[in-house]
């Protein structure tokens, strides 16, 4: 019998890593998309929580190229669009 070492999210229970740092970036992840959903539902109290929810994840899952775009760089969104319409 094999025994195999998993990693749960913390945040995210049905969640399983095979890595403890891969989990570790997933509960970060979701930590900074959940707070990022609190603000944008102050900010934009008509957007709901849902769609809060779902634009908080995708940001915080590109939060790379989202940082770099706040940092005077506008032009990389334009590869989360890219990105998008090849899927």
């Amino acid at each position: 019998m094999a025994v195999e070492i998993v990693y749960r999210s913390s945040r995210d229970p049905e969640q399983l890593f095979m890595d403890k740092a891969e989990a570790d970036r997933h509960d970060k992840m979701l930590e900074l998309a959940e707070t990022l959903g609190e603000v944008l539902q102050q900010a934009v109290p008509e957007l709901g929580e849902k769609l809060a929810e779902e634009v908080s994840i995708y940001m915080a899952r590109h939060r790379d190229v989202f940082a770099k775009a706040f940092k005077s760089n506008p032009d990389v969104l334009s590869s989360l669009a890219e990105d998008h319409e090849e899927a």
